[in-house]
């Protein structure tokens, strides 16, 4: 078996304590004590630089910087800069609204756009990840009733030189399978988002890692198997703990019990 993933956190799961400078510092440290080993993408109030500076202070190396379609349309040097300012060599597409593509053509039109916008970021030396919601999971092409082929799928076809950042929770909640979904993105699944789902007063609700219904060492033995480096934890919502630190410390502790 691979060498064991760093666990990470993703910041916007503290977003509303790190409004200041002072509060990213303070946030980074606390991080740091849960057990957490490297952070994600910056926060508004401080810049890229800035930011890389904290973290690496706080013993919490950087991972990637964040983008969009657009972004990368109108700016691409920008996306660029702030990697290099991040000293990250990956850069995520956080999310594709997806209501302008009406058709087939339409979304095989934009990943091979996707496709171009990553050839030309690996010359500079950064890897494009796009990062999964459920939507995604939608069919197209479905014929009195069935077939049909999902969104997701499709981009990853589309676009071979494009990374996947899957977000399994998001996963789960789309339909999908984790496992297999893992196993389908060998050698491009460097870095994954982790998340849990359960249920209060019969809705899905979001969990922490270990406490809802995802299968975790079958999902993170099937990601080490498919190359992934890094496991980074984000909860949308805390709605059991109300407290997103306290949900950090408990998903930190559970993947300790399961060995990582």
């Amino acid at each position: 078996m691979p060498k064991k993933p760093v666990i990470a956190a993703q910041p916007h799961t503290v977003s509303g304590f790190m409004k200041t400078p002072a509060d990213v510092a303070t946030t980074l440290a606390r991080l740091k004590k849960l057990g957490y080993e490297a952070v994600e993408t910056p926060v508004p109030c401080v810049t890229p630089a800035e930011f890389r500076k904290m973290a690496l202070d706080a013993g919490l190396p950087p991972l990637a910087g964040g983008t969009s379609i657009d972004e990368l349309r109108t700016d691409f040097a920008k996306v660029v800069t702030r990697c290099h300012d991040l000293g990250v060599d990956r850069v995520m597409i956080a999310y594709l609204w997806i209501v302008p593509y009406k058709t087939v053509a339409d979304f095989k039109k934009v990943f091979k756009e996707m496709d171009g916008f990553a050839k030309r970021l690996a010359k500079e030396g950064i890897l494009l990840e796009y990062h999964n919601h459920s939507h995604e999971f939608e069919k197209l092409g479905i014929k009195n009733g069935t077939g049909g082929k999902t969104i997701l799928d499709m981009m990853f076809e589309t676009a071979p030189n494009l990374h996947a950042k899957l977000d399994f929770g998001w996963i789960v909640r789309g339909g999908g399978n984790p496992v297999a979904w893992a196993k389908k993105m060998k050698g491009r699944l460097g870095q994954v988002h982790i998340k849990d789902w359960g249920v209060i007063d019969d809705k899905p609700a979001w969990r922490e890692i270990g406490e809802g219904g995802i299968q975790w060492p079958e999902v993170l033995k099937a990601c080490q198997a498919s190359g992934t480096t890094h496991f980074i934890v984000e909860q949308d919502s805390c709605p059991v703990t109300n407290d997103p630190f306290l949900s950090l410390a408990i998903s930190r502790k559970n993947l300790k019990a399961m060995g990582y």
